[in-house]
């Protein structure tokens, strides 16, 4: 609705006293500016004025600042929760591809080192893998991933890198039993390297060594001497590590001595192991011995002669008892 021109604004008002006030009003500001644009008169002013209108619009904006600090604070926090829990998430998965790769490097050393051992000594092996271990009460055997359809036979010799580790007792079609040599129903045929001696290792019940028992107390026999296997009774080839003597004490009767070997090869840790092939249990019944005389040959009569310990019967071609 249009304004009456009682009611208009005094400074437009249409008469010559509002005009020239309107003038004078034009006339100051015009004055003003062009002072404070060539001497800057009013900077200080301004200065003034801000300082003190500035704390009102930081109070003003301060709801808005602590909203958007707050909204902050948690987007850096959440963001720095994830960021860690990924970083963990790597740490232990790089953690797992180093362990991974030591595992591998090790059994790839291992198996170099079978490999080492099959070029240096000429045997006709095959490699097999341990899927399964029975350390039960007293039975301590393995499971190898080979059968009768790889060729595997009962009587087998099993050995790994450092030495001999037992022999197989059971065939399956795809799987082989191993009973090991510290097993206590085994007994394999050895001889002291550094004398000669020829004895018989027996398994223990604690499954981790050897026992020598019914030495006679004359034999040379000391700490640290190796056990190699004698080639008696054809099952085992000759000259193959078994153990190394631990103790050697007088049996209880003070009749005797015996000897405690740790096994040399690395039963409880071996993953992989040879099956050697060229000394399987032969088919058939020994052969008789020659009528000229007492036989010379690592026949299963022969291994026999060996002295056996009181309540164990005597050893036939290393074979479980």
């Amino acid at each position: 609705m249009a304004r009456a021109r009682d009611e208009s604004s005094p400074l437009f008002a249409g008469n010559a006293a509002g005009t020239l006030r309107l003038i004078i009003y034009l006339a100051l500001a015009m004055v003003l500016m062009v002072l404070d644009q060539r001497n800057g008169w009013l900077w200080r002013l301004r200065s003034a004025a801000s300082a003190v209108v500035e704390p009102v619009y930081r109070l003003a904006g301060l709801p808005a600042a602590s909203v958007r600090t707050l909204s902050v604070a948690f987007a850096d926090r959440q963001h720095l929760t994830s960021d860690n829990q990924r970083l963990r998430e790597d740490l232990l998965l790089a953690n797992a591809k180093l362990n991974r790769m030591a595992a591998v490097a090790a059994q790839n050393q291992h198996l170099k080192e079978l490999l080492d051992t099959q070029h240096s000594l000429g045997l006709n092996v095959q490699l097999a893998r341990v899927i399964g271990v029975d350390l039960g009460a007293y039975r301590y055997r393995l499971t190898l991933n080979m059968g009768s359809r790889d060729g595997v036979r009962a009587g087998q010799p099993v050995i790994d890198a450092h030495g001999v580790m037992g022999q197989v007792i059971e065939v399956l079609p795809h799987t082989a039993v191993v009973m090991l040599i510290t097993d206590p129903s085994h007994a394999i045929p050895v001889t002291i390297a550094r004398t000669g001696l020829r004895t018989v290792a027996y398994g223990s019940r604690d499954g981790d060594e050897l026992s020598l028992p019914n030495l006679p107390l004359a034999a040379d026999i000391r700490v640290g001497d190796n056990l190699l296997t004698s080639g008696i009774g054809g099952r085992f080839p000759p000259g193959f590590p078994v153990g190394r003597i631990d103790n050697v004490a007088p049996a209880a009767t003070g009749m005797f001595q015996v000897a405690l070997a740790r096994p040399a090869a690395e039963i409880d840790r071996s993953t992989d192991v040879l099956l050697l092939h060229d000394q399987a249990e032969p088919e058939g019944p020994p052969a008789p011995a020659s009528p000229a005389g007492p036989s010379t040959s690592s026949g299963p009569a022969a291994a026999a002669s060996l002295v056996s310990p009181p309540g164990k019967p005597s050893i036939d071609s290393g074979a479980p008892r």
